[in-house]
């Protein structure tokens, strides 16, 4: 018996010992045996539990709610783009030439549409990986950063699950962040590149979807489940409430005309059955504003009109559900906040916004460095400085007024310090220059100005004897604090300051 059989053979044996447990009345909450209220008192809530709804397996399915429900593909797409959109700012002692050629190289290659897309097949299907592309070497060897030479790295190639199959009998044993993970990731025959080849684990960039416990993702194959799962239920909710009001509209208004011995003259057709007909289409033909109705004095005519007071309520709790398993406020989610909430979802947008950059912490960086130190080592010809970080530029954005306000803050604060003696002018440029990802102000700050500044000696301190004047010569001519290198690059990229 192979190992994968023995490990399928165990899934179903946990599965079963699950299903018999919640099959199990439980005795141990509130209960109240004469009004039937509580669990296991013989109500109708009783009689309720949970199961397993697995439809992360079936893949048409969900390929078909993905094409089909617009709720479900922004479930899936939405926080994708969110995490991919506003790129990084790379924080380092690098040329800006350097870091400029990092970036430019990023978006020529399409390495943030790739990214975006693994986060949105392990969404939707529960797992994906970023293939790492590297020209000249076999896949199924370890990558070695140290072998990587100029113009090699190629990009990256997505693969959802249903493209790969890991190899669940050769896992990873060594210490570190992949043990227990698959070793090899074999391509399927369907594929559209590598097909039948063998991939190293340290040459892709895995994504799971919803993190399963231990014995769940071995009867997935060691994937996660896809993000609609959970709320299937909901989602089915949501769809069929709002295609039931859209049916509800040809029932809106309903017009009922009483006929006299209606029965008979269908019956008896002919002559009569027509010219009630003809008569019928008449009335269609000229009822309006301005026509009238013209009928039998025996006949009767009424208009019924339906009610659809509450019924964008029940919406509305459907959507609020779906908002809350996703984590996704109703302003992102539906595109405007609805009446009765947060007239702005400011507030939300920006837990949501918070939220999104903890998993890009989480989920990206890790395999965002490497294809950083790639594309150094290819585009570059060497690896990443020993201080090299990044930072993911934030989701909110300011306006050019609270950018303006934020840039005189930061610098009124900077060259307060400096007029105190608190900092010298080139730690007062670093920091100016390290405020520009926020205020725009001060980016053209130059490695060469700060060494400048730093070269530049200090001016004595008022009040205090210099070296010349201790030794009874006269002391040399003092600049004054208005001719300093950083008030003269504040004159240079804030005039009018």
């Amino acid at each position: 018996m192979s190992k994968r059989h023995e490990l399928r053979q165990r899934a179903r044996a946990v599965a079963r010992d699950t299903d018999s447990v919640r099959r199990q009345m439980t005795g141990d909450s509130f209960q109240n045996l004469a009004a039937r209220t509580g669990i296991g008192t013989q109500n109708m809530q009783a009689g309720s539990g949970y199961g397993f709804d697995l439809v992360s397996r079936n893949r048409v399915q969900m390929e078909a709610v993905y094409r089909s429900s617009w709720i479900a593909g922004m479930a899936v797409d939405v926080i994708a783009e969110d995490m991919t959109r506003a790129g990084i700012e790379i924080q380092s002692d690098m040329d800006p030439d350097e870091k400029e050629q990092i970036e430019r190289t990023m978006n020529r290659m399409g390495l943030w549409d790739a990214m975006g897309d693994n986060i949105k097949w392990s969404r939707l299907y529960g797992g994906s990986i970023a293939v790492m592309m590297i020209d000249g070497q076999d896949v199924s060897t370890p990558l070695r950063m140290d072998r990587v030479g100029t113009g090699q790295f190629k990009g990256l190639l997505v693969l959802d699950r249903w493209l790969i199959q890991p190899s669940l009998e050769d896992l990873v044993t060594e210490l570190g962040p992949d043990i227990g993970r698959p070793r090899y990731y074999t391509v399927v025959a369907d594929a559209q590149a590598l097909i039948n080849q063998k991939i190293h684990y340290s040459r892709v960039i895995r994504l799971d979807g919803v993190e399963l416990p231990y014995w769940q993702r071995i009867a997935e194959n060691g994937w996660g489940q896809s993000v609609l799962e959970r709320l299937w239920d909901r989602l089915l909710a949501f769809d069929s409430a709002t295609q039931g009001a859209s049916q509800l509209v040809y029932k809106a208004h309903l017009r009922t005309y009483k006929v006299n011995k209606l029965r008979e003259i269908i019956a008896t057709g002919g002559r009569i059955f027509e010219a009630l007909v003809k008569q019928i289409e008449m009335i269609r033909l000229y009822q309006s504003n301005e026509g009238m109705t013209l009928m039998d004095g025996e006949d009767e005519f009424e208009a019924h009109q339906y009610s659809f007071s509450g019924l964008s309520d029940v919406i509305l709790q459907f959507g609020q559900q779906l908002s809350g398993a996703l984590q996704i406020p109703l302003v992102r989610l539906f595109g405007q906040s609805p009446a009765g909430l947060n007239s702005s979802g400011e507030s939300d947008l920006r837990t949501y916004y918070d939220n999104v950059h903890t998993q890009q912490d989480r989920a990206l960086r890790p395999g965002l460095h490497r294809v950083l130190d790639l594309i150094s080592r290819s585009v570059l010809g060497k690896p990443l400085p020993d201080n090299f970080s990044f930072e993911f530029r934030p989701l909110w954005q300011l306006t050019d007024e609270q950018k303006a306000n934020a840039g005189k803050a930061s610098t009124d604060s900077v060259v307060a310090a400096f007029d105190a003696g608190l900092i010298d002018r080139g730690t007062a440029l670093k920091e100016m220059r390290q405020s520009s990802h926020v205020t725009g102000l001060w980016s053209n700050i130059t490695d060469e100005d700060i060494e400048e500044a730093e070269n530049e000696p200090p001016p004595a301190a008022e009040g205090m004897p210099d070296a010349g004047e201790l030794m009874n010569e006269p002391p040399p001519e003092k600049k004054p604090t208005g001719d300093s290198a950083l008030s003269r690059l504040v004159a240079r990229y804030w005039p009018g300051r």
